[in-house]
């Protein structure tokens, strides 16, 4: 669907501001509970429902499928196969994939909101393939290649340096120039800037298996 009908097709009067704003138009879209969050895992990877529901702990599984079908009207999200057979995946269309910009701005101001630790919320490993280069991007120039390991959470990661800026993602079996250890809040802190790479290793936030050098320069400013 052409995404200029998209207010038309899926608002209700109940979800219209009736404001000739950008900011009403948009939230009337990705405005209701959840909605980003699905966005956010589908920036992550193109993922099947079932991955989308391991993904997002605590929907219910009628809302997810509300929020997939709004989104889809809309043009932000599209069905496609999932390689052979009959299996469906979601993924963002070229316009929806431009909420990237602005998630990645609300992940930056969360900062402050993020320093009190996860206490009992949920956290999942592949929450940083988006946030730890939303943060990094904004005050780091990449100055040379470099690979990272990340061990934290239920699966190893890997941080890249690239000429396109940081990427983090499973590990792809690349040689590591360093791997880091570190709890969810002090990578994310480390990454933001909240404290420098000396600090974490003087309180014992985190250890660094490999070369210092390369994980102090892809986490400097």
């Amino acid at each position: 669907m052409h995404r200029k009908s998209a207010r038309s097709a899926v608002m209700t009067s109940r979800q219209r501001n009736d404001q000739f704003c950008g900011l009403a138009r948009s939230l009337e879209v990705v405005g209701d509970r959840w909605t980003l969050l699905v966005v956010r895992q589908l920036l992550i990877a193109p993922a099947r429902y079932r991955d989308l529901r391991d993904g997002l702990p605590g929907i219910a599984t009628n809302l997810l499928a509300d929020r997939l079908r709004d989104l889809e009207a809309a043009g932000v999200v599209e069905r496609r196969p999932a390689g052979t057979g009959s299996v469906i995946e979601y993924a963002l269309t070229p316009w929806g994939a431009e909420l990237r910009g602005p998630i990645e701005s609300l992940i930056r101001w969360s900062t402050p909101l993020m320093a009190r630790g996860p206490g009992d919320d949920a956290f999942r490993s592949e929450w940083l393939a988006l946030a730890v280069p939303a943060l990094l991007g904004a005050r780091v120039e990449v100055r040379s290649p470099a690979a990272i390991g990340i061990e934290i959470g239920e699966a190893p990661l890997q941080l890249c340096a690239t000429d396109s800026g940081f990427e983090v993602g499973p590990r792809d079996g690349r040689d590591l120039d360093a791997t880091v250890r570190a709890e969810p809040v002090y990578l994310l802190g480390l990454a933001a800037g909240a404290f420098t790479l000396g600090d974490a290793r003087a309180l014992g936030l985190l250890e660094i298996e490999g070369d210092e050098a390369v994980v102090r320069a892809v986490f400097a400013a």
